[in-house]
């Protein structure tokens, strides 16, 4: 019997480089707060929180005088510009996408503390949206990471009873052992597919088929995605 019947991804630092991309969104939106707050910090306290958690911290470092309300009110901002980087340069690496695709007989998600409008997108772009069975985001779950909640979901959903997940934060970490779940820790998306074939002891890299164009498609929040039928002879997304 197979170790694991399912992989669970986070999506930021993960799957795609994205959080130098959210940084830059963050302090953008908020330049005329001055934030005292560079990369590394941002990196080592903000990886793996809730927007909201994210904001609060971003607020202690503000160097003029704000309230919650007037850090989160520019959130909205925030991810405006975020989409349009992101879909101006998908932050998936393409040995990401290779290695998705090779993982037959394993179900795979995304469970991730961003919201739908922000990831959905990029996992269409990049090709990966047909390979996956379930993506759950922050609206999605009422307790974030580092709570169990959303590993344990989005395992529920999919019915995996052995999943494997993948993140890159100290707070999903948490999580995912929180939910009784084997946890890869991975220093940083370029690094991600190198490990995970050395976890599952997959054989290096093969070419995989090409993948079906996405097709559009309805999507059920916090459930199964909707996927388009498969061909025969199809590759395994």
């Amino acid at each position: 019997m197979p170790r694991y019947d399912a992989i669970l991804f986070d999506f930021d630092g993960v799957l795609a480089d994205s959080e130098p991309v959210h940084y830059a969104c963050w302090r953008a939106a908020l330049a005329d707060l001055d934030l005292d707050l560079d990369w590394n910090r941002f990196a080592g306290q903000c990886i793996g929180l809730s927007e909201r958690a994210t904001a609060q911290f971003l607020l202690q470092h503000a160097r003029k005088p704000a309230t919650f309300e007037e850090v989160w009110k520019r959130y909205p901002a925030k991810q405006a510009l975020l989409r349009e980087r992101m879909h101006a340069n998908p932050p998936v690496l393409p040995e990401t996408v290779d290695l998705i695709r090779e993982l037959e007989g394993y179900k795979l998600g995304v469970v991730t503390s961003s919201g739908h409008a922000e990831i959905d997108p990029v996992l269409e772009s990049s090709g990966l949206w047909p390979c996956l069975s379930v993506v759950i985001c922050e609206e999605d779950v009422e307790r974030h990471k580092p709570a169990p909640d959303p590993y344990l979901k989005a395992a529920g959903i999919i019915g995996a009873k052995r999943p494997l997940v993948v993140e890159d934060s100290p707070v999903g970490l948490e999580s995912g052992r929180a939910a009784g779940f084997d946890v890869l820790l991975v220093p940083r998306a370029e690094q991600m597919p190198d490990l995970l074939r050395e976890k599952l002891k997959l054989n290096g890299s093969r070419q995989a088929a090409p993948l079906r164009p996405c097709r559009k498609r309805r999507r059920v929040t916090g459930g199964p995605l909707e996927r388009p039928r498969s061909k025969p002879g199809a590759g395994p997304c």
